[in-house]
């Protein structure tokens, strides 16, 4: 028996699936936000001549790098109340992308430090600039430079990474198609206009970064 495609059932809910759509680009650009300050400050302690900075740094990096992102947010959903740490399916959700993010960070921020040329620190000192200065004036801006690339693809697949929150049942997109999906047995229109949501919003956050990278970009 042949199956024919009626979207009708999903365009009546369609204002459920972009309300879906908003919280997860909300998601997204806020554990990226928390994710950048973590990853910045764990990028130093990998950098760092102390052990005692660089030690901690390399272990949280080396943990959420190689554990799944969903295992992380079940831990922090369901195992994280057991120890006396309790948070909203939402805050724990975003704590746990922040989390992950920000180690994926560090390594890009570490990369992007050691290639700022040390001449032109040299050049900072030899005009009486301090280390801070130096710092914030030379290296940090360099350094988003020749980062914002991986930045840029980095807040994609954050963006791709909210899907498993309907794991924990977070209403973002993934988890409103699958509501639509059990209310009107679409399955096939449904995860169509699901996956094209995603593909356009994709499309449109990368059209944009590239914008800010050529803004940013040093003129040759």
């Amino acid at each position: 028996m042949g199956y024919t495609l009626n979207f009708s059932a999903v365009w009546r809910s369609f204002d459920q699936l972009l309300w879906g759509l908003g919280l997860s680009l909300a998601l997204a650009f806020v554990a990226i936000a928390i994710g950048c300050v973590l990853g910045l400050i764990t990028a130093f302690g990998l950098l760092s001549k102390q052990g005692a900075l660089r030690h901690p740094a390399r272990i949280y990096v080396t943990i959420i790098r190689n554990t799944p992102i969903l295992v992380l947010v079940l831990f922090t959903f369901f195992a994280l109340p057991q120890l006396g740490i309790r948070l909203g399916k939402i805050e724990s959700f975003v704590a746990t992308l922040a989390l992950y993010s920000g180690a994926y960070l560090a390594e890009v921020f570490r990369g992007g430090l050691l290639a700022v040329p040390n001449g032109l620190k040299e050049a900072g000192l030899a005009i009486g600039l301090t280390q801070a200065q130096i710092r914030n004036s030379i290296v940090m801006p360099l350094m988003l430079r020749n980062v914002l690339p991986s930045l840029s693809s980095t807040l994609i697949s954050l963006f791709k990474d909210t899907s498993l929150a309907a794991a924990i049942a977070v209403p973002e997109l993934t988890f409103e198609a699958r509501k639509i999906n059990v209310e009107t047995f679409r399955v096939i229109e449904t995860w169509i206009v699901a996956s094209c949501l995603y593909v356009a919003t994709c499309s449109v956050l990368a059209a944009l970064l590239r914008r800010l990278e050529r803004r940013m970009s040093i003129p040759r």
